[in-house]
């Protein structure tokens, strides 16, 4: 039980009320499991990368613990998942690089591209986010005006073919309220193309440069939040819709939509003539987008 107590408090803030309750949750959890949370533990303690890492970062301990990721996740399947992140990342990242993207709270954070908006800076970073550990072990997430402004969470596992893939948790945007004349004015900029589909643009960028050989998605269904009662946890939004719109298809597991590595194009001779020029322009700047995550994710990994 110490051992876990001690785990818990370099989670949980102790003088936060609700933050107690939930270590104490975690302590009994972890007891009930105890045989997997020390082969947990100990799979982590066995590789020097992941040991270090494991001493600076207790988040993925806790994550096995709770109803995380998707709907339906399984103890030992939060546990494989988990365990498989890591392990792939581990093995074809640089060991100073996975701890910056990995850990929590590591500075400085990992840019993947930058830009110019409206004579702001604009960028999107890969990192991991305490925040959005309900949906996935990393983030990608465009920052404009110092703050998130679009993030796709995610993690990494083997698909049931055995092809290492990515898996979105989620897709979370700004409030909508507040932030339409930006999403109007950063459409405009990019083109026509929309910020929510350029993050997910990056997000599949991320996927390829890091090797991976397919892409999934949670439907509406398989959102993590269908594991709890709470009515105030449930999406406001219809993720369904949006794969179909970017590529997706469902599978036989209606938790998951697949999405396509590669954004499909449209062609010159589909495109009206009116819209050609523009279209061009906005192919030219994701193709700068591609290239420029491409090289900065190239520089993380082992040659």
């Amino acid at each position: 039980m110490n051992k876990y107590i001690r785990i818990g408090k370099q989670i949980y803030n102790m003088e936060n009320t609700r933050e107690q309750r939930r270590m104490v949750v975690f302590v009994l959890r972890s007891m009930w499991h105890d045989g997997d949370m020390k082969k947990l533990i100990a799979f982590f303690a066995a590789n020097a990368v992941l040991c270090k890492f494991q001493e600076r970062h207790q988040f993925h301990i806790e994550q096995v613990t709770r109803c995380f990721f998707y709907n339906g996740a399984s103890f030992k399947e939060r546990m494989a998942l988990i365990c498989e992140h890591y392990r792939y990342l581990s093995e074809i990242m640089k060991p100073e690089a996975f701890m910056q993207v990995c850990c929590y709270n590591s500075r400085p954070r990992y840019r993947l591209w930058e830009g110019d908006f409206e004579g702001q800076p604009i960028w999107a970073e890969l990192l991991m986010k305490a925040g959005q550990r309900k949906e996935g072990c990393l983030s990608v997430d465009i920052k404009y005006e110092g703050r998130d402004f679009y993030q796709i969470i995610f993690w990494i596992n083997k698909d049931k073919d055995g092809h290492e893939a990515m898996y979105i948790g989620a897709i979370q945007g700004p409030n909508v309220d507040e932030s339409r004349d930006a999403i109007k004015r950063m459409t405009k900029w990019a083109h026509g193309y929309r910020t929510k589909n350029l993050i997910l643009y990056m997000t599949q960028a991320v996927a390829r440069a890091l090797r991976l050989k397919k892409i999934y998605a949670v439907s509406n269904y398989g959102y993590y939040a269908n594991n709890h009662v709470r009515a105030d946890r449930k999406l406001k939004t219809n993720f369904g819709d949006f794969w179909l719109e970017a590529g997706g298809k469902e599978t036989e597991d209606e938790r998951f939509y697949e999405l396509p590595l590669i954004e499909p194009r449209k062609t010159m001779e589909e495109v009206p003539t009116r819209k050609r020029a523009v279209y061009r322009r906005r192919f030219a700047f994701l193709d700068e987008v591609d290239a420029e995550i491409e090289q900065s994710v190239n520089v993380i990994l082992k040659a």
